[in-house]
């Protein structure tokens, strides 16, 4: 699916269409840009033409020491049927060449008065954060003590029932139900919700609610980034679960692994105040305190305490 077109740029950050205006719907494929330098000197053998450029001072400075025959042969080159775009910097004056050959193969010609490293570094930002490999799955994303914690488990397991209680205990909804998640880095997972069920909650019995009219603006938030998954699944007395906290288990999305935590549901237990603990024992295991490190580092010197005692 098409997710970036010239014209989310032109709008994003309010650039000035100067020519090749019919290209303004092409398709931007990657989050990298091009400063086309060596290939105003002559060198289009790897010219990465799919690539947004972006022409600077430094490159319109040497446009202009070229003959009047060059000048016309490089823009000519330069300009492709799958160029999204050629954006001006500095808000410099536009080459007539570059104009005509823009017009003949419908190139987006844009200008912006910003300097050239700070605008490729917003865009890159941008368009890195739009063409994110993303998928979507099937849980709760909820904020807690500042850890993205995306609760999982089958339906009716208890899973929005559990992120009322953490919304009830001060903590923040991201999405509720369907989660998307976007790999923005590669090992930085964000996630957000479908428009249509932002802020929403459904409650089995009561129907569906709105987070943020019942609790407030900061009940809610936009978007969060994933660091913890916690499994919820009914109990299964036949099944050996991690009592000390030792076991690292994981999750896989998209090309991320995120700490999992198994999390038995069984009457009784009040998940909100477990999924609350887990998240601050996360933070402090983060910081390099890791409880059940230390409880079996004790007990290991207790045994060999009583072991030496023994020979002796």
């Amino acid at each position: 699916m098409l997710k970036v077109r010239t014209r989310d740029i032109y709008e994003k950050f309010s650039l000035e269409l100067v020519a090749g205006e019919e290209g303004i719907d092409r398709p931007i494929t990657t989050s990298d840009l091009s400063r086309p330098g060596i290939e105003l000197a002559g060198f289009f053998d790897y010219y990465p033409a799919e690539r947004i450029q972006l022409l600077g001072m430094t490159e319109l400075s040497f446009f202009e020491q070229l003959s009047d025959e060059a000048r016309i042969t490089r823009m000519d080159e330069l300009c492709t049927d799958i160029t999204p775009a050629i954006i001006i910097t500095r808000g410099l004056e536009v080459p007539q060449e570059l104009i005509d050959a823009a017009e003949r193969e419908s190139v987006p010609i844009l200008r912006t008065k910003f300097k050239t490293t700070r605008f490729s570094g917003n865009l890159t930002n941008f368009l890195e954060s739009k063409l994110a490999p993303t998928t979507a799955v099937h849980g709760v994303l909820v904020d807690i003590y500042g850890v993205g914690v995306l609760i999982t488990g089958k339906s009716g397991v208890g899973k929005s029932e559990t992120a009322l209680e953490l919304v009830k205990r001060g903590h923040r909804l991201v999405a509720d139900d369907c989660v998307e998640i976007r790999q923005e880095d590669q090992d930085t997972l964000v996630g957000t919700s479908p428009e249509l069920i932002e802020h929403l909650l459904e409650i089995r019995g009561l129907g569906i609610i709105n987070v943020m009219t019942l609790f407030g603006a900061g009940a809610v938030r936009t978007s969060k980034q994933i660091t913890l998954n916690i499994d919820l699944e009914l109990w299964d007395q036949d099944k050996q679960y991690d009592r000390l906290g030792l076991d690292e288990e994981k999750m896989k999305i998209i090309d991320s692994e995120v700490p999992k935590l198994t999390v038995p549901v069984r009457p009784g237990r009040n998940l909100a105040v477990i999924i609350e603990v887990a998240a601050m024992n996360f933070r402090l295991k983060r910081m390099g305190v890791n409880a059940a490190q230390q409880f079996t580092d004790r007990l290991s010197d207790v045994i060999h305490e009583k072991a030496i005692q023994d020979e002796d």
